[in-house]
Formats: structure tokens, sequence, C-alpha cells
């Protein structure tokens, strides 16, 4: 398994993929865009996110592409002892093996990371899974809406007195994905110092909690149940989304005092800089709704563009409000990469998100499409040692196809 991506700070690291879905393959995605060799291990049926409507391009989802550029995809079935025996040879030449299978699952069929990480001591396991390889909830499935309930991400998104409301990105599956890809650096690192892999168990559900952040420690401070806060801030009241007298919104971050004198000047109200409801964080924060009155009313009165131009120039942080289509036009434009457009082999072209990570002192990111169900079966199992004739054996039994 050669590396794909020449200048990557992992290239030369090979990776075997044994995820499905979303948090797996957003994980396995940002090791290959690092330079690393992803081999993407599928059933006969495909990774299940392939086949996810409504958009398609080709026989592929756009889900499916939106995570899985830069790999390279073999068809395996795990169920056939020949097929375990595939996945063993390439873990054996592995530094680092992703799987998001239900805890146990790996074991089961004959990939125990326990015993074949005694068998390979250097090599790096990450498992990911909904709520961890031990616990009380082990056992159980879990998707992103199921930890943003339980976390209690959902409790504080939304307007306040309404229901609970999903965040509009999955964010369980991605968080969980990034500290995958967290543990398996760490792991390299480790094993780099003295000779021994890890195995990472991380938990989607665990994830999602981190995330609560400063309002975990507020509700454990002051034993209160935080509340969704719509588009504002529990802590900074000129923190939030106003609406400019176009109808267009806008958001404003004065979370210091010198970003609320140069609000007050911007919106012409200096006077409310010596006003005693107002003078203070606390103070603000103590008369947030009579303040909040204030400054929607002075919003109103000019369109929101024109008030993000001036607040920007006072060097008061203040953006747009931008559609999905508007951040990726203005990627588009920025001219950093995130707007990734990727060619396959047949000409079909999708435009995705590209990597973040970029390097001052060069190195590439991965820029290859995503791979065709059993695209690089073939390639493949010939770096395994298998023969022409072994491949076409196999793939006549059916533990393998040939893309």
């Amino acid at each position: 398994m050669s590396g794909t991506a020449p200048g990557g700070p992992l290239d030369g690291i090979r990776v075997v993929d044994l995820t499905t879905f979303l948090s797996g393959p957003f994980c396995t995605q940002i090791l290959a865009d690092l330079g690393a060799d992803v081999v993407k291990v599928e059933s006969p049926g495909g990774d299940s996110s392939r086949h996810i409507p409504p958009h398609f391009v080709g026989d592929d989802s756009a889900y499916f592409l939106s995570h899985n550029r830069g790999k390279r995809s073999v068809v395996v079935d795990l169920k056939h002892p020949d097929g375990r025996d595939v996945v063993r040879r390439m873990v054996a030449r592995a530094d680092i093996v992703v799987e998001n299978f239900r805890p146990g699952v790996a074991a089961r069929l004959g990939l125990d990371p326990a015993l074949l990480r005694v068998e390979h001591p250097r090599l790096v396991w990450v498992s990911i899974s909904g709520f961890g390889q031990h616990g009380p909830w082990r056992e159980q499935p879990a998707y992103d809406i199921v930890v943003q309930a339980l976390s209690g991400i959902m409790s504080l998104t939304g307007l306040p007195d309404a229901p609970a409301m999903r965040l509009g990105i999955p964010a369980g599956d991605l968080v969980a994905g990034m500290y995958a890809v967290m543990a398996a650096l760490a792991g390299i690192v480790q094993r780099e110092r003295t000779g021994g892999g890890r195995w990472a168990d991380v938990s989607m559900l665990d994830g999602a909690l981190s995330m609560l952040s400063y309002q975990a420690v507020y509700s454990t401070v002051s034993g209160t149940t935080p509340r969704p806060q719509g588009s504002r801030h529990d802590s900074i009241p000129t923190y939030r989304s106003f609406v400019g007298g176009d109808g267009r919104e806008l958001v404003v971050a004065a979370n210091t005092q010198r970003m609320w004198v140069g609000l007050c000047e911007v919106l012409g109200r200096s006077e409310l800089v010596e006003d005693p409801r107002f003078s203070t964080g606390r103070d603000r924060l103590q008369h947030e709704r009579e303040l909040a009155v204030v400054l929607e009313e002075a919003f109103a009165s000019r369109p929101a563009e024109a008030w993000v131009a001036e607040l920007v120039a006072r060097s008061v942080p203040a953006a747009m409000i931008k559609s999905v289509p508007e951040a990726i036009e203005d990627a588009r434009s920025h001219g950093r990469g995130m707007s990734l457009p990727l060619t396959s082999a047949a000409g079909e072209v999708v435009e995705t998100i590209g990597s973040p990570l970029q390097w001052m002192d060069g190195g590439v990111a991965t820029t290859r499409y995503p791979p065709g169900l059993g695209e690089h079966t073939r390639d493949v199992l010939d770096e395994l040692g298998y023969t022409a004739e072994d491949v076409a054996a196999l793939a006549e039994r059916g533990v393998v196809t040939v893309g």
C-alpha cells in the first residue's frame, strides 16, 4: 500500500479503514488528506452511505462523496473465512486500523484488536462507537441524533420555550471522527517513542459531552439547567444576531469593553456607554432585555451589510449570516482551497469542502476523487502478494469483488 500524497505529513503511513457511514469515514478522510494511504474495506454491498438520497453523482450519493476522498476501495466479504484472511494480511502491513463496529463485533468477525495487537505490537487500533468499548450502554446502537439528545446538546439548541432542536450539522459524528484522528496520531507518536502501539476507545457520546464546554461547568457550579439560547449568549448580551433594516441578519461579537464602546459609536448611541445600566459587562447582562430593545431598534434603521462594514472598520467583530451557497461562494473566491472540485475517471465532477489543515512550508493534500466500489481491490491484493490466479479464485467464490 503506497503513499497517496507525497509531501503530506503522513506520507508512508498505511491505514486500514473498516468504517462506514460518517464518524469513521470522516476520520480516515482527514488521515488521507494528511497523506496517509487509506484503504477502505467495504462489504459486497458497499458502505451504506453510498446509497443515501436525495443527491447522487453517478452511482454514489453526495453524502458518501463528502467524506471519502483520497482513499482506495477494496471489497471483501468479512463473513467468509478467506475474506477475513485477506483483511488480516492488510492489518499485518498497516500502521493504523480504524473501525466503527459495535463493541465486540470486530472480535466476532475474527478481527479481535486485542489479539491482533499481540501479533503486531506496533499497530495503532482506533475503535469508534456510540458509547465506548465498556460501560452500561456499550451494546446500544447510536447515531448522531441519539448522541446529540443524550449529551444535552439538543436541549441547548433552538429557541427558548420551543422544542429541542438538532444541530444542522452531524456534530456527534464529526467530533468523534476528529477525536479519532487525535487518538491515531497520538498512538503513532507513542509508537515512535516506545515501539508499541495503542488501542484507542472513542465514544461518540463522550465526544459530544466534551463539546458542552463552559455550559457543563455553568450547570455544575450554579446548580441550574442551561436552556436554549437562540442566537444569543448566556454571558454576553452583545454577542448575538440582529436583523438589519433590509431584513438580512448579521452577528456581532462585542465581547470586550473596547468593542462595546465601538459598537455604541457605530450605532450612534454613545450615550449608552455612560448609562449605569450598561456600564460594565455585568451591568449589561443584568439589564439584557432593556439593552436588547435599544440595540434591535438601532440595527433596524439601516441595511445589515452597512452595519457590518462599519463595525469591522471599527474593529468590532461582525459578519453577515450566510446561506450555505453563499459560504461556498466565499470559499471559492478566498483562494485557500476550501472549495475543492474533484473529477472522477469518468469525468464526473463534485465540488467538496477541502481540508482546513494547510502548511506554510509546503505539503500536498490529496485531491483524488472518492473511490468507486472495489476500484482498487486488484491493486491492493497484488501488493499483499496475491497472484492474478489467487484474485480470480477469490472473486469467483465471492470473497472479493474487483471493480
